[in-house]
C-alpha cells in the first residue's frame, strides 16, 4: 500500500511541476534519495516514468524524470471514448455547424454557473483563486500563481477533456473566452496542451481604467 501510494504522489508531482530530479522529489516526499530512486526505477519498468539528462550552468548534467504517455494516462480524460463517438455524430449528422451550437450552448451553461460562482468576488487576485477551485473540481488540477510583474497565471495541470478538444479546438476557444468575461481581465493563453505543451496556463491581467474624455 506505501509503495502504492508514493508511486501516486510521484506521478501527481511529475504531472503538477514537470520534470523533476531524484533529489528533489526525495525533498518533496520527505524521505532519502536512494528511497525516491528505488520507486521511480520500478516505475519505469511499468513504462509510466522516463529519464533524460539536462545540462545544467555548471557542472554535469542532471537526470531527470519525466511521465511517458502511459504514465499520463492515469489521469482520466474523463469518458473519452463516449466523448468522441458523441462528437463524432454530431458532427456527421449536423455538420461544423452543429458542432458549434453544441459548444456555444456548452459555453453559456458554463459562464453562468463561474458567474453564480464569483459573484460575491471583487478582487481579481481572488476571483483567478476562486476559478482554479473551480475548473480543479472539474478534473483541471488548476493552480494561481503570482508573477513578479503583478499579472496572475492560471494552471491547469490536467485537461480531462482532452479529447474532445483534440477532435475540435473550438472548445478550447470558447473556455478562453469564457475566462476573459467572467474574470473581467485581459487574459492570454502562454501554454497550450493541445501544441504540445505539458499544461495550459493563461496570464491575466488586470484591465486598465476606462479614461473619461474631459468635457470643455
Amino acid at each position: 500500500m506505501k509503495k502504492q501510494q508514493s508511486a501516486d504522489r510521484i506521478l501527481y508531482l511529475l504531472k503538477t511541476r514537470g520534470p523533476q530530479t531524484v533529489l528533489a522529489l526525495a525533498e518533496d516526499l520527505d524521505m532519502t534519495p536512494m528511497g525516491a530512486r528505488q520507486h521511480v526505477k520500478r516505475m519505469e519498468g511499468e513504462g509510466l516514468v522516463e529519464s533524460y539528462e539536462r545540462a545544467e550552468s555548471v557542472g554535469r548534467p542532471r537526470q531527470y524524470w519525466a511521465l511517458t504517455d502511459r504514465g499520463n494516462a492515469r489521469f482520466p480524460d474523463r469518458h473519452a471514448d463516449l466523448t468522441l463517438s458523441l462528437l463524432q455524430q454530431v458532427k456527421t449528422l449536423f455538420g461544423d455547424e452543429g458542432l458549434e451550437r453544441l459548444i456555444a450552448m456548452r459555453e453559456i451553461e458554463t459562464e453562468q454557473l463561474y458567474r453564480d460562482a464569483l459573484s460575491a468576488v471583487s478582487d481579481l487576485g481572488d476571483r483567478v483563486r476562486r476559478l482554479a477551485e473551480l475548473r480543479s473540481a472539474e478534473g483541471y488540477m488548476a493552480e494561481a500563481l503570482t508573477e513578479a510583474d503583478g499579472s496572475w497565471l492560471l494552471v491547469e495541470n490536467h485537461c480531462p477533456i482532452c479529447a474532445a478538444a483534440a477532435f475540435c479546438q473550438g472548445f478550447c476557444r470558447s473556455e478562453l473566452a469564457i475566462f476573459q468575461r467572467v474574470l473581467d481581465a485581459e487574459v492570454q493563453r502562454v501554454s497550450f496542451i493541445q501544441e504540445g505543451d505539458r499544461r495550459c496556463a493563461y496570464r491575466i491581467l488586470a484591465r486598465p481604467p476606462v479614461v473619461e474624455p474631459m468635457v470643455v
